[in-house]
C-alpha cells in the first residue's frame, strides 16, 4: 500500500539522512531493501536496534562490500530496481564497484541518489561534517539564537533531515518519474549544505528587503519580537505564542485580558522590551496547562511547549492518530497523508542479523538464486 507501492529501491546503509531518506520511501510504500554492513559500522550514536527508528519499515541483508561476490549480489539487486541510496563520502562506491557508471551499466534506467554533506566537488567534499557544520556554513545557524549571546545549537532537523533527506527523496521521486519517461537514470547529487541553502530561500529574500537583520534574536520569526516567544508559567512549563498578524495579535491581548489602551503598539521595536515584560508578567499567572484551557482552541496563535513524551497523549494528536506503538516504541506514523493509497504502518526495525535473507529478499527476482548466492558467500 502507498502511492510509491511497486518502486523498489536499494539503500547502502550508513547513517542519519540516508536512512531518513530510505524510511521516507519506505513509509510511503516503496519496497527499500537495506544492504547492511557484515563488519559493524562505527559511526552514528548506538542503541538497541528497536530503538533506531530510521532503519523501520524495511528488510535487511548483511552483505560484505569488499567481497566481489557481495558486490555481485548487490549489482544484481540493482538490476531489477527503480533506485539506489549511497551515503558514502565521494568516490567510495566507484572503488567498491557499485558507483553510478558501473550501476548504469546494470541497470541504465536506476536513479542513482548520493547523500553527502557537502556534495560529490569542491573544497569540502572529501571532510568529514554533521549536521552543525551544513547548517553553519549556510548561514542559517548565525540566526538561530537569542541577541547578543552565540548561535544556539538545535537538533539535528535543518540540515541532516531537512536539506538533506527530504530533498534527497524529493529527487529520487522526481527523477524516477522522468526515469519513467525518458528510459534513462541519473545521479541525484544531495548535498546536506545545498538542501539548507535551499532552504534559507525566503530568508535572503526578507534581508535583501530589509524586514530582518542578518541579526539573530531582533527579527520577527527568531524570537526579537515579543509576541513571537515562548513563555514561563506558574508551574515551570512553557507555552508558545505567534500571533504575528494584527487580528490575531488583538485576540491574544483581548484573551489575556491586557488593557489594550497601554499596550504597545505590535510593531514598535522600542518598545518590544516593555511588551515582553507584560508577556512575561502575564504567563506567570497560570499553570501551562490552565494557558491551553483558555488559549488553546483560539485564533490567539497559541500551543503549549511539550515534551517528547507528552505530544502523543496531546488531543489534537490522539484524534489525528499521529503516533503509533511498535515493538514498545512510540513513533510518528507515516506523513503526509494520502486519501486513496494510504501507506500501511510501518514494520519494526529487524537487524539484518536477526532477518532470514529469505523473508528479507520476498518480491526480489535474486530470491530464486538464493541458495547459490549463499554457496558463493555472498550472503
Amino acid at each position: 500500500m502507498g502511492p510509491l507501492a511497486g518502486v523498489k529501491i536499494v539503500e547502502l546503509a550508513g547513517i542519519g539522512p540516508g536512512p531518513m531518506c530510505a524510511m521516507l520511501l519506505a513509509d510511503l510504500g516503496a519496497t527499500v531493501i537495506r544492504v547492511e554492513r557484515k563488519v559493524e559500522s562505527q559511526l552514528g550514536i548506538k542503541r538497541p536496534p528497536k530503538f533506531n527508528l530510521l532503519n523501520r519499515g524495511r528488510r535487511q541483508v548483511a552483505v560484505d562490500l569488499k567481497d566481489p561476490e557481495g558486490v555481485a549480489f548487490v549489482r544484481a539487486l540493482v538490476a531489477e530496481s527503480d533506485a539506489v541510496i549511497e551515503g558514502f563520502r565521494p568516490g567510495v562506491t566507484e572503488r567498491l564497484g557499485l558507483g553510478p557508471d558501473d550501476l548504469f551499466r546494470v541497470n541504465p534506467r536506476v536513479v542513482y541518489g548520493r547523500m553527502t554533506g557537502w556534495g560529490q566537488e569542491g573544497p569540502l567534499a572529501q571532510s568529514a561534517g554533521h549536521d552543525l557544520n551544513y547548517i553553519a556554513i549556510t548561514g542559517a545557524l548565525s540566526m538561530i539564537g537569542r541577541e547578543g549571546q552565540p548561535p544556539t545549537v538545535p537538533l539535528s532537523l535543518v540540515g541532516d533531515l531537512g536539506g538533506g533527506a527530504l530533498y534527497l527523496a524529493f529527487g529520487i521521486c522526481a527523477a524516477i518519474i522522468e526515469a519513467r519517461q525518458s528510459g534513462k537514470g541519473q545521479v541525484v547529487d544531495a548535498a546536506i549544505s545545498d538542501g539548507v541553502a535551499h532552504l534559507m530561500t525566503n530568508f535572503h529574500g526578507l534581508l535583501g528587503a530589509g524586514i530582518i537583520t542578518p541579526e539573530r534574536g531582533t527579527n520577527i520569526i527568531d524570537g526579537g519580537a515579543p509576541y513571537y516567544d515562548v513563555y514561563l508559567c506558574k508551574d515551570g512549563r512553557y507555552v508558545s505564542i505567534a500571533p504575528i498578524e494584527p487580528k490575531f495579535f488583538a485576540l491574544l491581548v483581548k484573551l489575556l485580558e491586557l488593557p489594550e489602551d497601554t499596550m504597545p503598539p505590535q510593531n514598535d521595536k522600542a518598545r518590544w522590551p516593555e511588551m515582553r515584560a507584560i508577556f512575561a508578567a502575564k504567563f506567570l499567572e497560570k499553570t501551562r496547562d490552565e494557558w491551553t484551557e483558555l488559549l488553546g482552541k483560539t485564533d490567539a496563535c497559541f500551543a503549549p511547549v511539550l515534551t517528547l513524551e507528552e505530544a502523543p497523549a496531546h488531543p489534537h494528536m490522539q484524534a489525528r492518530n499521529v503516533y503509533f506503538e511498535a515493538d514498545g516504541v512510540v513513533q510518528p506514523v507515516p506523513a503526509p497523508r494520502f486519501s486513496r493509497t494510504v501507506p500501511d504502518v510501518p514494520e519494526p526495525v529487524v537487524p539484518a542479523a536477526e532477518t532470514d535473507p529469505a523473508h528479507a529478499l520476498e518480491g526480489w527476482e535474486v530470491l530464486k538464486h538464493l541458495e547459490s548466492w549463499k554457496e558463493k558467500g555472498a550472503l
